[in-house]
Formats: C-alpha cells, structure tokens, sequence
C-alpha cells in the first residue's frame, strides 16, 4: 500500500491538464471544509464544487474492482471502509451546499470534464 499514490495519479492529472487548458481553475489536493483528514482531488472553491477522480481498486468500481485472494476478509472490511468514508464525505459537502462530483479513473477525461465546466460554470 506504501506504493499507491495518494494523489497526482496518472488519471487525476489527465482531469487536471484538460480542466486547465480549458481555463478552469482550482486547489488541488485540498482539506474538505469542516473534515481535515480528508481531501478532495480537485476544489472550485467559489462554485462550491468538488471533485474526485477515484481509482477502482480502492473505491471499489462496480465494473472493475477486485478482491486480493490475501487477507481477503481484511480487504473486503478494508474496501468497504473505504466506501463508506466516500459516502459520508459526499452527504458531508452537500449539507453545506456544495457541488459533489466523483469519476472513476477509467472514464473519459474528456467527458469528466465536461460535466466538472457545467458545474463549475453553470452552462
């Protein structure tokens, strides 16, 4: 697990590139209002919007994830964890009236961010 990046993953920065190139700006890797132990991929902070490019393996994406043969109860208990702190994260930022967006590493970059500019932009 030393080895898993926490951020700047390969498919959050192909977000990034295409968000900025289309002059969208925003905080990266920032603290969640009100929850300092848990941080947003990308922040829009005067449109209130949050974004978060999740891998598969680790939020469990219903079309990719996988379950180590190792420990496997462990993982199981570990990935579930791991989607419950998601959900409590995501009903956390929009009780304060923010914007919550989640991708999956596998979607378009493209695509992601054309939802992200409607978002962020509100067209």
């Amino acid at each position: 697990m030393r080895r898993a990046r926490r951020r700047d993953t390969a498919p959050e920065m192909l977000v990034r590139r295409e968000a900025h190139r289309r002059g969208l700006r925003y905080r990266v890797d920032k603290a969640i209002p009100g929850m300092p132990r848990r941080r947003a991929d990308m922040i829009f902070a005067g449109a209130m919007v949050a974004v978060f490019v999740d891998g598969c393996f680790w939020h469990s994406c219903p079309d990719h994830t996988s379950i180590p043969r190792a420990n496997r109860e462990r993982w199981i208990a570990k990935l579930e964890k791991n989607q419950q702190r998601d959900r409590t994260t995501d009903t956390h930022l929009r009780e304060l009236g923010w914007t919550v967006l989640r991708f999956w590493e596998h979607d378009d970059p493209v695509a992601a961010v054309d939802v992200v500019e409607m978002a962020v932009r509100g067209h």
